[in-house]
Parts: structure tokens; sequence; C-alpha cells
């Protein structure tokens, strides 16, 4: 087996809205979401932005785009798949 996926997300090297480089200590704790995204078959977790107003990221393979909202009324709902 493949010690290193091509559908694993690396979080090094992104930037929160700040400009702080993010890694995965910094992601640490932080609430996140399951995405199984169809474009690829990829899986990835998707952190809750600074602000705490939507869950954004993007496919680990052909970088499409996802956000989810967070607000009343919603759902307790962990795992999504986006098509």
């Amino acid at each position: 087996m493949d010690e290193n996926p091509p559908y694993r997300l690396d979080v090094e090297g992104l930037e929160d809205p700040d400009g702080k480089t993010l890694d995965a200590k910094s992601l640490r704790g932080r609430p996140w979401i399951g995405i199984q995204f169809e474009c690829c078959g990829a899986y990835a977790r998707v952190y809750r932005n600074v602000e705490g107003t939507a869950y954004e990221g993007r496919c680990p393979q052909c970088q499409a785009k996802v956000r989810l909202r967070v607000g009343p009324g919603g759902t307790d709902a962990r795992f999504f798949t986006a098509r």
C-alpha cells in the first residue's frame, strides 16, 4: 500500500484570512467536517474558517472549492458528499 496516497489532504502552506501560515499543529482542535468529493473519488477534512461562519476547503486532487455555511437551523451531520 502506498504510504502517501494522492488523496491525502496536505495542510502545510495553507493560509488563514490574516495571512498566517497554517500547519497540522495549528489545525488541531479546530472543528472539521468530512467531505467525499465525487469529482475525484477523494476524501478530505474541511475545517471551519477563522471567523466561524463556514467550513471551507478544496478537493485534494482537482482543487474544486466547497463551502458550507454555519448558521441556525443547520444540521448536526459531520460527513457530506460534494457533487
